[in-house]
């Protein structure tokens, strides 16, 4: 009788004690939340050591909470000085960031937002700007892209370490992975586009352009965004005949007139088309036909500089 009722006094022990602890936990809960909500007042007023002392305790308090470990790292993050890179004080401020980050990217199950938030500032941790280091980012912007393979930008993301690396073959493959998880995506095709033009590939651009234009034929933005290509190529690239630039100013006209047709009081694409017959103009062999072309584009530019008169009132009121 004597053991039952020892074994009986223990539980209930066990069990006060697991009351207690339980509301201990709950009173550091509500210490750790007033903590943090006295280092988001510092945190918007930019005073990040005071943030970072308030965030310190609250993640003391709570030390499983991954909102506290985002705005820590963001705050030490924000502390850290690139042109004072190897003071071992400012060092160390990055060195916290990145791992208040890592743990709030870790410990995140239930906020997916701030999880590709943490994962996002930890690949700028790395990046060129600070750690500068391609083979840490690398990695974590593959588990970005594990978490959300539909979402074209980590695919840049990581097009973009592979590309600053020198690693030709695998920023393609990349982009071309963003392309296909998200085919009807312009975005997918500017960044394609982007990526060759910087490789020197002008017909790969252009292609990717028109897939581009393939997919929104009604934007007008589409069409002069390529004629904009063409006539960059054709101004700027010395080593081309004028027949092939002739060639070059001719589509650039097909383009932008597209985009005109489609809205008449575009005004950037009227700019452009001002441009390209200018350029035309200058390739000309014709004199009269030389005189006409400039005459037209006067006529454009005069329009292009109205309009943006008209918009400029519109803002101002």
């Amino acid at each position: 009788m004597m053991r039952i009722r020892s074994s009986v006094a223990h539980l209930a022990l066990i069990a006060g004690l697991g009351i207690a602890l339980a509301g201990c936990g709950k009173i550091n809960e509500v210490r750790a939340m007033k903590a943090f909500k006295d280092g988001n007042k510092a945190y918007a007023t930019s005073n990040w050591n005071g943030a970072v002392d308030r965030y310190e305790e609250a993640i003391r308090l709570d030390p499983n909470n991954s909102q506290i470990h985002f705005y820590l790292g963001n705050a030490y993050d924000n502390l850290y000085r690139p042109a004072r890179a190897g003071d071992a004080s400012n060092d160390a401020f990055l060195e916290k960031a990145i791992e208040h980050y890592k743990l709030a990217a870790d410990q995140l199950g239930d906020n997916p937002s701030l999880q590709r938030l943490s994962l996002e500032y930890l690949v700028a941790a790395y990046g060129p700007n600070k750690l500068n280091d391609p083979t840490l980012a690398e990695p974590v912007v593959i588990k970005m892209i594990e978490i959300e393979p539909n979402e074209p930008s980590n695919y840049f993301a990581l097009a973009k370490i592979y590309e600053d690396s020198g690693e030709y073959e695998l920023a393609e493959e990349t982009f071309t992975r963003a392309r296909d998880a998200r085919p009807n995506d312009p975005t997918v095709y500017m960044q394609l586009a982007g990526y060759y033009n910087r490789q020197g590939e002008f017909d790969r651009t252009i292609e990717a352009l028109g897939q581009r234009v393939a997919i929104e034929p009604n934007n007008p933005e589409a069409h002069y965004t390529v004629a904009t290509y063409y006539w960059d190529k054709a101004f700027r690239d010395f080593r081309l005949q004028d027949a092939e630039k002739m060639d070059l100013v001719l589509r650039g006209i097909e383009s932008v007139d597209k985009a005109i047709a489609i809205r008449d009081d575009y005004m950037e694409a009227i700019a452009y088309k001002n441009l390209l017959l200018r350029l035309q103009a200058n390739l000309e062999r014709n004199p009269a036909r030389q005189q006409a072309l400039l005459k037209e584009a006067d006529t454009l530019r005069d329009r292009a500089t109205e309009l943006r008169k008209q918009k400029a009132a519109g803002e101002g009121n």
